[in-house]
């Protein structure tokens, strides 16, 4: 049986969710106290509700319970955010993905059980400046507050070269786990695999190893 998604708060981060979530073919029920958003979600979503989610009986009415997963997207109203992520807990919805606005949202959400937490301008802001600040950085995901996985653009200076010539790992401390080429991706390539100067290297690590990488092994 497909996951069935539910999506409380249908401004940009919200309704970008719920938008890709149902381009996916799943099940989402798009959810906002504002009856103009959820108008625009209605032939999005499969089902789209206007309610307020800091009531618990409007959440028992819908069924939260039974939908797998819930992401809270509420953006401005961190006290609706919060008391809305209790309330999923106490009704024991089991997955439960929230949006942090600040550092002191993300610790009360932590508190109070929420399973994830996102900070989308947060996130975008450092995919942006990796960007920013290095030619060879093409994208950037954060994993933790440590790790990373980055997709790196190869240069001349390793072309006609091998993964185990490079010897990347015991150098670097990074993995490269796939290679871009062209329309082709090579996942978990072989030690003996050639690189060419177009291709993207998928690299996950430590970002300071990460870094180090870059900038000796790429840098101009």
């Amino acid at each position: 049986m497909k996951k069935e998604f539910a999506v409380i708060g249908l401004g940009r981060f919200g309704g970008s969710i719920c938008q890709a979530l149902s381009e996916e073919g799943l099940e989402v029920m798009a959810i906002d106290i504002d009856e103009d958003k959820v108008n625009a979600y209605a032939n999005i979503a499969s089902h789209a509700v206007v309610g307020d989610t800091t009531d618990e009986t409007v959440l028992k009415s819908i069924g939260i319970r039974n939908f797998d997963h819930v992401i809270v997207a509420i953006g401005d109203n961190i006290q609706a955010s919060i008391l809305t992520t209790l309330i999923l807990k106490e009704l024991g919805v089991n997955d439960i993905t929230v949006k942090a606005t600040n550092d002191y949202h993300e610790k009360v959400l932590s508190k109070i059980g929420a399973n994830r937490i996102v900070h989308p301008e947060r996130d975008m802001g450092k995919r942006i400046a990796h960007k920013i600040v290095s030619n060879n950085v093409l994208d950037y995901l954060e994993l933790s507050d440590e790790h990373s996985i980055v997709e790196i653009s190869a240069n001349h200076k390793i072309n006609g070269q091998s993964i185990i010539d490079l010897d990347i790992r015991a150098k670097y401390g990074v993995n490269i786990v796939a290679i871009k080429r062209n329309k082709e991706i090579i996942v978990s390539p072989q030690a003996n695999e050639i690189i060419q100067s177009q291709d993207v290297l998928i690299v996950i690590g430590a970002d300071s190893d990460i870094n180090r990488f870059e900038k000796r092994l790429l840098g101009d």
